[in-house]
């Protein structure tokens, strides 16, 4: 007898960033597909000492049910870093610890979503908040991306001529086009939405991952103080297996968020929370980041000299001022599909752009991961990736 599923999951398909790597997984590939975090930076014996003195003085509350909205010293810190590092003002209160910021997206689709209602996002956009929001049946439309930020012009059309449910941006280093908002788009961002009735959720995993350039304070709190939602996560300056994201949201939207959390997994595992505080409590989080820009940094100026050694001219690369990424634009007809096939074969690999867009472009463009491989492999892959474009290309 046929099983019957949800509508819903008619549309929505596997990762297709998880699926690559597992063709991956094979040790000889030069990966730069996985959006990873370099493991040899994770702080492991500072977390190990902190896990040890949480056991040690809180065992049996850190193995105990806790409150949906998380652990409030460690929100408390969170609040704290926010004053400090972007000069922005927010409240303990206005914090809710989720399940890696992940669980921030399908919590949004559960609180705000209903099937056919506008979402717009950016042109090309992150792919697991494409794949997240179409768990709820959303309609996407999308505002494509400058060398600063989202076109304005282009922003401020699609908003006058639909209704739009909620606008979702990553405005730090974007995965996958590794572009940054400049202030004057922060700004503009937050006029254009100014007086409308839509959310926006600014996603900022990467935002402390600056190595050169300036900060630039978030467009929510920063510029625009309604309907503004920040997403942050631990994952790309701790450890992403803690599975440790938040959201910062005004107290009547938390509140519905504290619902939809509690229907899903109750609260955030009592421990890793505890952990992480201790951890941030005994040790500099900053000292750890800065070791971190510092080998990202490295490893991005290798691959884009790399590039500028073994790519074809013709070929347009972004050169991100921190993140994890770069993204690559191939000559108009190429297809970065065909590309990755014949990729494999030469034992390199990388993430076709084309699932990044909704309205099905992209063809010939893909994404480049620089934080998980090593200045050697960095070369030598960029290598071959270089020689099969003019293959291509040639052909």
């Amino acid at each position: 007898m046929p099983v019957k599923f949800a509508d819903r999951m008619a549309t929505v398909h596997r990762s297709f960033i998880r699926e690559i790597l597992k063709v991956t997984e094979d040790p000889s590939i030069i990966s730069f597909a996985g959006g990873l975090p370099n493991p040899e930076l994770f702080p492991v014996s500072d977390l190990e000492a902190a896990a040890v003195k949480v056991m040690e003085e809180t065992g049996p509350q850190s193995m105990q049910y806790s409150t949906t909205e998380g652990f409030q010293p460690l929100r408390q810190y969170i609040a704290d870093r926010y004053k400090e590092k972007k000069g922005i003002d927010v409240d303990a209160d206005e914090i809710l610890i989720t399940s890696g910021s992940q669980q921030c997206l399908d919590l949004l689709g559960k609180v705000f979503l209903n099937a056919g209602d506008n979402v717009l996002i950016e042109r090309p956009g992150y792919l697991g908040a494409i794949q997240s929001f179409s768990i709820f049946q959303a309609n996407f439309l999308t505002v494509g991306l400058e060398n600063d930020g989202p076109d304005l012009s282009e922003l401020e059309k699609v908003l006058d001529e639909n209704e739009i449910k909620m606008f979702y941006a990553v405005t730090n280093f974007q995965n996958p086009s590794g572009l940054t908002y400049s202030p004057e788009k922060r700004k503009g961002v937050a006029e254009i939405l100014s007086g409308r009735d839509i959310i926006f959720v600014e996603d900022d995993p990467y935002g402390e991952l600056r190595f050169m350039g300036d900060f630039h304070k978030p467009v929510v709190r920063g510029f625009l103080e309604e309907n503004g939602i920040l997403l942050g996560s631990f994952s790309k300056v701790a450890a992403p297996g803690f599975r440790l994201g938040w959201m910062v949201c005004p107290g009547d939207i938390r509140d519905k968020m504290i619902i939809a959390k509690q229907a899903s997994d109750l609260h955030t595992s009592t421990f890793a929370q505890r952990v992480i505080h201790r951890y941030v409590t005994d040790f500099s989080l900053d000292d750890h980041i800065e070791k971190i820009r510092e080998r990202y940094g490295n490893q991005r100026e290798v691959m884009v000299k790399s590039i500028e050694e073994y790519f074809p001219a013709e070929v347009k690369v972004t050169r991100p001022e921190g993140g994890m990424f770069l993204w690559v634009t191939l000559p108009e007809g190429m297809s970065s599909m065909d590309l990755f096939d014949e990729a494999i074969k030469n034992k390199v690999a990388f993430v076709p752009g084309r699932p990044f867009y909704v309205d099905g472009t992209g063809e010939n463009t893909f994404r480049l991961n620089f934080s998980n491989s090593d200045e050697a492999r960095i070369v030598e892959g960029i290598k071959r990736l270089g020689a099969g474009i003019k293959d291509f290309l040639a052909n």
